[in-house]
């Protein structure tokens, strides 16, 4: 055997021995972090020192223990009983587990699997996620099982159908659509995400689910939304919309399609994502009549906005998204491959992306983060969703720079957390019973070293960059603790078994990352 097979065999039987080694502390009877200071997902103010006690996976106390700068008096705090677990997290941050409200469990073409996908969610806090149509129902729903029973490492997850799937013909009538709908929700289905379809099956299909109880979202694709945009859907009861599609339409003035070139072609990507970057000038301009009117129905409507900035940031700033630090050591080889420009693969359309691209889309984000802000300030519901795997936008990694995002429409930092938490909760139907840290509620947590409202980018698996009194250049932050169900996780960690998978790769296939069209 050749000394490179043996290199690539031990390192592959080191990585499967060190990430069965990555196991959750827990559940406990009873588990009480002490000493924290809490930011509950509300939009309430920090408080500390906090002790948090947790029976059996229910939050029964959050007590305020003392005073900043005054020693605790112990007696005066919460009792471990026997066989109970502290945490000490004094000096450290708790806020509630985090919702990834638009989260793909990895794909075929990503060559990216779900144990290196959920690792790398739960590293960064992310304890719930919706995932908005994948692989299929039967694989999600097997994975939400387990991941319910603890016996993966994994957020807690919601499965949404793609409209459509899995049936052996194409969906032409209402009656159909009602069918399958009704369908989907014997199958075990939390709800449906949309693409878009004739408005006649758009309008069967919603209200069916609808009627079932079910929720749903949509990205109001540009083969459908001529027809059927953000309004149309939500009169018809969707209750989200992703990314921003179908938006700008609802806001047209003098036009019922968007400007497109005569020579476009859908299925040339860069046509596809260069002219959406032209799109939200095309819309009534901030705080007129009309815009006021859209916004002023979709609040009506209770309607959730989750914008997912994220995944388009590389159209504004390619270069930024392609050297992310954590591209060196989080990226697969085949995540990396299926970024680089490319006719076919989704999202990768950077025929020749440039100067005159990334303007106008600049000019987009400005437009429609105003939306987004606005919407917040007038009480509409706003949440937090990623959309990796895509457009240079890394899994974990990602959903912490849509919070970025959020704060750089307009978001106070704690109403930041409150889209990534609360709001998400809010809009999957579980506020009662995650994002927020109150009494009754469950034990899903993160705590990380240093204060997040000060700088999300603590929340970044790699940490944020802090020059010391001593002129040391260190790293600080990183999520310390990822607490889903009672269940302790270490999240540095869980991004340890992370690297080793992808240096696996990476030694297996002989990879070096290198940049775009750059040659030996």
């Amino acid at each position: 055997m050749k000394k490179s097979t043996l290199l690539c065999t031990f390192l592959l039987l080191l990585a499967i021995s060190m990430q069965a080694q990555t196991k959750g502390e827990g559940p406990f009877t009873q588990l009480i972090i002490r000493g924290v200071t809490l930011i509950n997902g509300d939009g309430a103010p920090p408080i500390s020192p906090v002790d948090i006690v947790v029976e059996n996976n229910i939050i029964k106390e959050i007590k305020v223990v003392g005073y900043p700068g005054v020693p605790i008096d112990n007696a005066k705090r919460p009792k471990l009983k026997s066989g109970g677990k502290e945490l000490d997290a004094a000096g450290m941050y708790l806020l509630p587990g985090f919702v990834d409200m638009h989260g793909h469990i990895g794909g075929e073409g990503q060559g990216a699997d779900w144990e290196y996908v959920f690792k790398l969610w739960m590293a960064h806090g992310v304890t719930t996620v919706r995932e908005p149509s994948g692989r299929g129902l039967t694989y999600t729903l097997d994975l939400k099982k387990r991941s319910a029973k603890n016996e993966i490492i994994a957020p807690r997850i919601l499965a949404y159908t793609g409209f459509g799937s899995g049936s052996d013909t194409e969906i032409t009538t209402e009656a159909q659509a009602r069918a399958w709908v009704r369908d989907n929700a014997i199958k075990g289905a939390d709800g449906i995400k949309f693409f878009g379809a004739e408005p006649q099956i758009m309008k069967a299909a919603l209200d069916e689910n609808k009627k079932l109880g079910l929720r749903s979202a949509c990205h109001h694709a540009q083969l459908s939304v001529a027809r059927w945009n953000v309004l149309h859907s939500a009169r018809a009861g969707l209750t989200s919309m992703e990314h921003w599609y179908g938006l700008p339409e609802a806001l047209f003035n003098d036009k019922t399609v968007q400007n497109y070139p005569l020579d476009y072609n859908y299925n040339n990507e860069q046509h596809r994502f260069g002219e959406a970057g032209k799109l939200w000038k095309q819309a009534a301009a901030p705080y007129s009549d009309h815009w006021n009117a859209v916004m002023n129905e979709l609040l009506e409507l209770d309607f959730t906005l989750d914008p997912t900035f994220n995944i388009y940031e590389a159209s504004r700033d390619l270069q930024r998204a392609r050297r992310a630090e954590w591209h060196e050591d989080y990226t697969l080889p085949s995540l990396w491959r299926f970024y680089q420009p490319s006719k076919i693969s989704h999202g990768s359309y950077w025929h020749y992306w440039g100067t005159e691209e990334e303007v106008a889309w600049k000019e987009n984000y400005r437009l429609w983060m105003t939306f987004v802000n606005e919407y917040k300030n007038r009480g509409g519901r706003v949440t937090a969703g990623s959309d990796s795997g895509f457009i240079f936008q890394l899994y974990g990694f990602a959903y912490i720079r849509e919070l970025e995002l959020l704060r750089e429409a307009g978001f106070h930092p704690m109403e930041v957390i409150r889209s990534a938490t609360l709001n998400g909760a809010e809009a999957l139907g579980m506020d009662d019973k995650i994002g927020s840290v109150q009494v009754g509620k469950w034990a899903d947590f993160v705590i990380v070293e240093e204060n997040p409202l000060q700088n999300l980018k603590v929340l970044y698996g790699t940490g944020a960059i802090k020059l010391t009194e001593d002129n040391e250049v260190v790293r600080v932050g990183g999520v310390k603790y990822t607490i889903k169900d009672g269940i302790i996780y270490d999240a540095k960690q869980l991004l340890k078994d992370v690297k080793i998978m992808v240096d696996t790769a990476k030694t297996a296939e002989g990879f070096e990352l290198k940049q775009p069209g750059i040659k030996d």
